[in-house]
C-alpha cells in the first residue's frame, strides 16, 4: 500500500467513527491538502505517521488519534477484533493485569503500584488477591504514576473497592459508533472485602494516561481520595485500533467519557492534583500524610 492508500484508508477510519465529526472533518481536509501539495512524499513510513499525527493533533487536540509506526511488522490476515483482544490478553497477562508491586508499609499505610487497567472478567481474581493483602491496613496509596490505562470495566472494578454498595455513579461512555451511552457504576457485590472509611492516596505524573486518568478522575470527583502529583496526560476517549499495513495503524477515539458529577471529562486538560508536586516527590508526601493521620486516629 503506498501513501495516498495509506492516507485514504485513515482518513476513512477518521470521518467515519471519530467522536467529533466536525473536527474530525477538517482533520481529514487538512492531511488531504497536506498530500496534494506532496508534503508527504519524501517521508519515510515513521516520519509519515509523525507528520499526519501532528496534523490530526493540530485540528481536533486528542492524544489518542494517532498514525502510528510499528517497528514489528503486524499480520493482517489475522487482524480482527479477535485478534485484538487476544493481545490485549497477553500484555494483560504479561504484566500481571498491571499489578506491578502490594505492600503493606511501615506503620500500616498499604501501597499499589499499578501499571495498567485490565480486563475487568481476566483481572477480578489478581485485583481481588491484591486487595486482600491491603485490606486491614489505615490507609492507602494507590501509584498511577506510570500507568498507561486499560479497560473502562477495569476501573469500575478497582473503583468498587472503594465504595460500600452499587449506588456510586463513577463515569458514562458515548459511543459515536453506536450512538449509545453506557454507564458504569460501582458493582453490587466484589470478591473480597472493600477498603472503606479510610484515606486513600493516588499518585499521578505526566505520563498517566487514559483508564488510569478515569480511575483518578473518578476518585477525585467523589472525593475519595486525595490525588498528589502531576497533571495527567490527557486522554478521555476510547479508542479503537485499526492496521492499514503490516507496520502502519491509525487509532481512532471514537467515544468520549462524560463525568456525572463535572458533565465534561479530562480530555487535553489532564486530571488536576489536589495537592500538586513532581512525580519524584508524591509518593513521600502522600506516605507522610497517611501516617500523620493514622497517628492522630
Amino acid at each position: 500500500m503506498q501513501t495516498p492508500e495509506i492516507i485514504e484508508a485513515a482518513l476513512k477510519r477518521l470521518t467515519d467513527e471519530y467522536i467529533f465529526p466536525d473536527k474530525g472533518a477538517l482533520a481529514a481536509e487538512a492531511v488531504t491538502a497536506a498530500l496534494a501539495a506532496g508534503e508527504f512524499d519524501d517521508l519515510d513510513g515513521p516520519a509519515l505517521c509523525t507528520r499526519v499525527t501532528e496534523i490530526f493533533f493540530k485540528h481536533c487536540a486528542d492524544k489518542h488519534l494517532r498514525l502510528m509506526w510499528n517497528d514489528e511488522p503486524m499480520d493482517l490476515d489475522e487482524q480482527d477484533k479477535e485478534d485484538t483482544d487476544a493481545m490485549f490478553a497477553a500484555l494483560m497477562l504479561k504484566e500481571n493485569y498491571g499489578i506491578r508491586r502490594v505492600e503493606r508499609l511501615e506503620g500500616n499505610v498499604g501501597y499499589l503500584d499499578l501499571t495498567l487497567v485490565p480486563d475487568a472478567a481476566a483481572g477480578a481474581p489478581a485485583i481481588a488477591a491484591a486487595m486482600e493483602l491491603i485490606v486491614n491496613t489505615e490507609a492507602l496509596i494507590i501509584d498511577l504514576r506510570a500507568n498507561r490505562g486499560g479497560a473502562p470495566n477495569g476501573v469500575q472494578l478497582w473503583c468498587s473497592y472503594l465504595f460500600p454498595n452499587d449506588e456510586t455513579h463513577l463515569n458514562d461512555v458515548y459511543s459515536r459508533v453506536e450512538d449509545i451511552t453506557r454507564q458504569y457504576w460501582t458493582l453490587a457485590h466484589v470478591n473480597g472485602r472493600r477498603y472503606l472509611d479510610r484515606p486513600v492516596y493516588v499518585l499521578t505524573s505526566a505520563m498517566t494516561f487514559s483508564g488510569a486518568e478515569e480511575l483518578a478522575y473518578n476518585l477525585k470527583t467523589q472525593q475519595r481520595a486525595t490525588l498528589i502529583g502531576e497533571t495527567t496526560r490527557g486522554g478521555a476517549h476510547p479508542t479503537e485500533w485499526y492496521p492499514l499495513t503490516p507496520r502502519i495503524a491509525v487509532t481512532v477515539p471514537n467515544a468520549r467519557s462524560i463525568n456525572p458529577i463535572t458533565g465534561t471529562n479530562w480530555e487535553g486538560t489532564g486530571v488536576e492534583p489536589d495537592i500538586a508536586a513532581s512525580a519524584a516527590e508524591a509518593f513521600d508526601i502522600a506516605y507522610r500524610d497517611a501516617r500523620e493521620k493514622i497517628a492522630r486516629d
